[in-house]
């Protein structure tokens, strides 16, 4: 299989099994999927989050996501629980279907580490 046939493969396994727990089957998108990450990365799944708040999670997810890449590492937690990361090298100028793909591979990588999918 090729490597984007396998990342297809792999991607559309990580919607269906989030789109199930999480959206009542309805498909989720990548910006719900970063928005869950980030809410696992913070620990806090029960939590009401305001939207400033969601927007930090979001933040928190992608830098989780590319700090394998090189992009981020992580630096401490703040008093309050948050993960701060700090930047290690630029991202590269990527077109928005670029940065989309970018995206889910490092999804499908993060959802690897954590054995949801194979």
């Amino acid at each position: 299989m090729s490597r984007d046939n396998l990342l297809k493969t792999r991607w559309e396994q990580v919607v269906k099994i989030l789109s199930n727990r999480f959206a009542d089957g309805e498909t989720m998108d990548l910006d719900s999927i970063i928005y869950l990450i980030g809410v696992q990365e913070l620990g806090k799944p029960n939590h009401t989050f305001k939207k400033d708040e969601k927007v930090n999670l979001m933040h928190i997810a992608i830098c989780r996501l590319l700090e394998p890449y090189g992009y981020y590492e992580f630096d401490y937690f703040d008093k309050e629980g948050w993960p701060h990361y700090k930047i290690k090298s630029q991202l590269p100028s990527l077109k928005a279907g670029e940065q989309a793909v970018l995206m889910k591979e490092a999804i499908v990588q993060y959802f690897l580490e954590k054995a949801l999918i194979e």
